[in-house]
């Protein structure tokens, strides 16, 4: 762990024999924030103390990588050993029984523990429920929690499971069918879904949104970025909408993105702010 990390408080969690840890910080309604391939990175991390600043908790679990590591600093120029930290996590990511990378119509196991722990959080934290913004190969995960009614600001941001390596897995999500049905449900008395991905990224292809709101209808709300938006700086593809790839500029759209999943969450859950 490094200094970014040292303000926040350090916990482990078990259920059902699964046993991670997580950090808190904040004060308000309590907020899932869910890192993508490699981990909990220093832009991770940035936006958790965002979604703090405005009055809420923010949980951030540790399913994966070295918390607080910076796979890509500033002035990196070994490409081969940037890529080489994704790709460790990432097979990481595979042998593990908690994540459904290519089958479909199934929620990861994971989910099951993510829910658990939001269910902690609200008790700890109160309000009149949570939220969850999954990234990357976590991106699905929020819609599949939201099968629990204290669910109730879902967002998924590139979501990329299961990877899209025939056009059946590129029109679906990580989530089961039965699970799918009972989100469907409660989109049908008032839920919101919040999506977000660039349009040229081939992880999160356009027809995976294209069947989310053919499945939940207009209380999908999906945010399809331009690849130009994205900040020019990063050294692979445009893909992370609210971390690597984000510009951090008034009028920029990825930080009008940015706003608009936080002000999803203080308005679907309210603020200590």
């Amino acid at each position: 762990m490094t200094d970014l990390l040292d303000d926040f408080a350090r916990a482990d969690f078990t259920h059902d024999g699964t046993t991670h840890h997580y950090y808190r910080l904040g004060a308000g309604p309590a907020v899932l924030v869910l890192a993508e391939i490699p981990g909990i990175t220093p832009k991770v991390i940035t936006f958790a103390r965002r979604v703090a600043a405005a009055g809420l908790t923010v949980y951030v679990p540790s399913l994966f990588g070295t918390d607080g590591a910076d796979p890509m600093p500033d002035g990196a120029t070994d490409l081969a050993r940037v890529g080489a930290v994704f790709t460790r996590a990432f097979s990481r990511v595979c042998v593990s029984r908690e994540f459904t990378l290519f089958a479909t119509g199934r929620s990861s196991p994971v989910v099951t523990w993510l829910r658990a722990l939001a269910a902690r959080a609200h008790d700890e934290c109160g309000g009149p429920g949570v939220g969850a913004v999954g990234m990357c190969v976590t991106g699905g995960f929020a819609l599949a929690m939201a099968v629990d009614d204290r669910m109730l600001a879902p967002v998924l941001s590139q979501p990329s499971l299961p990877l899209a390596l025939t056009p059946g897995r590129a029109r679906t999500i990580d989530i089961s069918r039965a699970d799918l049905n009972t989100v469907k449900a409660r989109c049908a008395k008032g839920l919101q879904v919040l999506g977000a991905r660039f349009e040229g990224d081939r992880l999160v292809p356009g027809s995976r949104f294209e069947f989310l709101r053919e499945e939940l209808g207009d209380a999908f709300v999906g945010v399809e970025l331009p690849d130009d938006a994205a900040n020019p700086a990063s050294r692979i593809p445009p893909h992370s909408v609210l971390t690597e790839h984000l510009i951090d500029e008034p009028g920029q759209p990825t930080r009008d993105t940015l706003d608009q999943v936080i002000d999803f969450f203080v308005t679907k859950l309210g603020s200590s702010a």
